[in-house]
């Protein structure tokens, strides 16, 4: 089958208003660019938006948090983006925020079809109000849900039109769980190859679990935070 998208337009077209979608990434790495800013062009309204982190204010899902696209974030970082902040603590934006323990079993429990399950993660904290606890062995544990997304978005190094994904290094990260997870999952790559040109054995993310796959754009890759040591005299 072959799934390959034209461009980020084309493969975002009916995400709609209200609907819940999933962003992989990590700080800045191994986001997916191109679809962000399809969704912004789009003008997509009233989002729950489950990534890590929200970008930074003029990058990645905060492009989007300028538009007042996003109803809700779920995630565990509010990080560098101070509209973020603004909006999270002047009551505009509905925040869960949540351990990134829980948020990254979250997304591999509805991948796997599990549907809820235990940990110890917020036990006794904010985290807790208004979750089920039991206890196992003398100690205590949240019952927390897995996620419920109408679509994934990812961003991938290398694709093939069956949807086969490799990522490379640490943009992994929430990626691969998210491409499990999405009832319609979106891989944009950097690039797309032939069938067979992917090794089976280091395929990151089977072809089954995704939906749709397009070749991005004029990729930025910005680094959050850059830290070097000083040359010595």
């Amino acid at each position: 089958m072959n799934k390959i998208y034209q461009n980020a337009e084309t493969a975002i077209s009916d995400i709609q208003d209200g609907q819940t979608i999933m962003l992989g990434g990590f700080g800045l790495c191994g986001i997916p660019e191109n679809s962000i800013k399809a969704l912004v062009n789009k003008e997509t309204k009233n989002l729950t938006c489950i990534s890590n982190n929200a970008g930074v204010d003029d990058f990645g899902i905060g492009l989007m948090l300028q538009q007042r696209q996003v109803k809700k974030m779920i995630s565990s970082y509010v990080g560098e983006n101070a509209e973020f902040e603004r909006q999270l603590l002047s009551g505009e934006l509905e925040v869960e925020l949540i351990p990134q323990g829980t948020l990254a079993e979250r997304c591999r429990a509805a991948g796997a079809g599990i549907p809820a399950f235990f940990t110890p993660a917020g036990v006794g904290t904010e985290v807790a109000i208004g979750k089920e606890t039991r206890e196992f062995n003398g100690k205590t544990y949240l019952m927390e849900f897995a996620f419920d997304a109408d679509f994934a978005i990812v961003k991938a190094w290398k694709g093939d039109r069956h949807g086969n994904l490799v990522f490379k290094d640490t943009a992994r990260n929430f990626n691969t769980m998210m491409a499990m997870a999405g009832k319609i999952t979106i891989a944009e790559v950097e690039e797309i190859v032939e069938l067979g040109e992917l090794d089976p054995n280091n395929i990151h993310v089977p072809g089954i679990f995704v939906h749709r796959i397009f070749e991005g754009v004029d990729y930025e890759k910005r680094i959050e935070q850059r830290t070097v040591r000083k040359r010595d005299a």
